[in-house]
């Protein structure tokens, strides 16, 4: 008897760029999908779009999402096109909310609904609540009461919080029964949700009393009391924790799944390591994104017009810091006319500061994103990045000055670069520890336009200083 092959994943990652590669080189598929041929004798490419069909019958919804963020607007609605609806949902629930508009747009409440009815209870509210459309209301219609219970509950819960990303459907067993009893309980169950690697002991108002692992189950002699072995201490979480706050438990004790208990103890739900990927990785996302001052929604395929709306406050930022460092230069004209070299210098300044400003504001960043820095700790580092920076200012400041007393033959030119540079380097360190902790202080995300505020400091500062010493010490 021959064994069915497997998909493993080096053919999966060959079909999704085979779809790229028929998508993105011949027009005429995405256009003949979605009825839009240049001419009405246009052909169709059956084969291709034949082969299309095949390829999104036989991928998993991950990867058809993975496919579609890859893909420009019309592609994109093209290969839509050819997702039945009973993997809609699934593959909704995998893609990131930057692609959801493009593939929504043209579903009627009915299909989105139909689209969500074969997820899980807990997908169904994560896609109701935070799709560009509102359908909760009609969502709640179609579910049991219960289920409607469990829904009103989580809409309290912020969206970063715990409780809006827990899972509802948890396995509980009693205390007082025998490991035996467990197992048999289960093999009736005959499924166990994703991700379960233990089972939740409760009383019977749903007090949670302990957890069991499912090794601790198979490990055990089944005439085994479930008191006897279960851990009584388990890793909880209250449904207001924040999402970033348990991922970082989940990273430091190595948890699969968690608890979620309200105030009196009772068991909610649980947290599965699922969502804590994709809270880690929205969490990166959107921090890259916002410390170069980009929208976390953002999609790279968007159209030019949404783009450059989605960017356009902090061009408008940049464009106000330029002024003023232009200004900082005119301020110096007359230095500089006498002193044409400066011109070629001082880019080198104010450029050595901004890349160590950039280098400061990602590691405080980072740490505080970490909760590594606490109010004890604010001193010791600013002088260690002080520290850094003279040192490197030192360092690569003296080998810039003589390199150019050795291009100008000026030995006070090269005196006040490397001088500029040691202190442009040092007010970059400064400002990279002063900025984001000054933005947590206020409530504000540290890493909204950090890279951006940096610079801007650093080339305004750079100008000033160098061209400062140079009026001082040359002219």
């Amino acid at each position: 008897m021959s064994a069915t092959p497997k998909y493993s994943t080096r053919q999966r990652a060959e079909d999704r760029a085979r779809i790229l590669q028929i998508l993105l080189t011949n027009k005429a598929v995405a256009s003949g999908l979605l009825g839009r041929l240049p001419s009405p004798d246009a052909q169709t490419p059956e084969q291709d779009i034949n082969e299309l069909v095949e390829l999104v019958t036989r991928l998993p919804a991950p990867d058809l999402a993975d496919v579609l963020e890859a893909l420009p607007s019309e592609e994109r609605d093209a290969l839509w096109s050819l997702v039945k609806e009973d993997k809609r949902g699934p593959v909704l629930t995998e893609a990131s909310e930057t692609v959801w508009d493009d593939l929504i747009e043209d579903m009627s409440d009915k299909e989105l609904l139909r689209a969500l009815a074969p997820l899980d209870i807990d997908d169904q509210i994560y896609l109701a609540q935070y799709l560009p459309r509102d359908l909760m209301g009609r969502l709640l219609s179609t579910l049991p009461q219960d289920s409607r219970a469990q829904v009103r509950k989580v809409l309290h819960y912020d969206k970063h919080s715990v409780g809006a990303i827990m899972d509802f459907e948890v396995i509980t067993v009693r205390a007082d029964v025998t490991l035996g009893v467990v197992q048999r309980y289960l093999r009736l169950r005959g499924r166990v949700p994703e991700n379960t690697d233990k089972l939740f002991v409760t009383s019977r108002d749903k007090t949670l009393l302990g957890e069991l692992g499912l090794t601790t189950i198979l490990l055990h002699s089944p005439e085994t009391p479930v008191l006897k072995v279960m851990d009584d201490n388990p890793t909880c979480f209250a449904p207001e924790d924040h999402d970033e706050t348990a991922a970082r438990t989940f990273e430091r004790d190595n948890l699969i799944s968690a608890a979620v208990i309200d105030a009196a103890g009772r068991l909610m739900g649980r947290l599965t390591i699922d969502e804590i990927i994709d809270v880690v990785y929205e969490e990166t996302d959107s921090d890259l994104r916002r410390m170069g001052g980009l929208s976390a929604e953002e999609d790279v395929f968007a159209p030019v017009t949404k783009a450059v709306k989605a960017r356009w406050a902090w061009l408008a930022i940049n464009l106000c810091t330029a002024f003023v460092a232009s200004r900082v230069i005119g301020m110096f004209e007359h230095t500089i006319s006498q002193l044409v070299a400066l011109a070629s210098l001082m880019p080198i300044v104010a450029g050595i500061g901004g890349n160590t400003g950039n280098q400061t504001i990602t590691m405080i960043v980072r740490a505080l994103a970490l909760q590594h820095i606490q109010a004890g700790n604010y001193s010791f580092l600013v002088f260690r990045e002080l520290g850094v920076a003279l040192i490197n200012g030192i360092v690569w400041g003296g080998v810039m000055g003589t390199v150019t007393w050795l291009l100008y033959d000026d030995p006070a030119l090269g005196g006040v670069m490397t001088l500029a540079m040691v202190l442009n380097l040092l007010v970059a360190a400064l400002m990279g520890v002063l900025i984001p902790m000054i933005m947590t202080r206020l409530g504000k995300d540290p890493a909204v336009g950090s890279s951006v505020m940096i610079t801007a400091l650093t080339d305004t500062g750079g100008f000033f200083i160098f061209l400062g010493l140079a009026t001082i010490f040359l002219l």
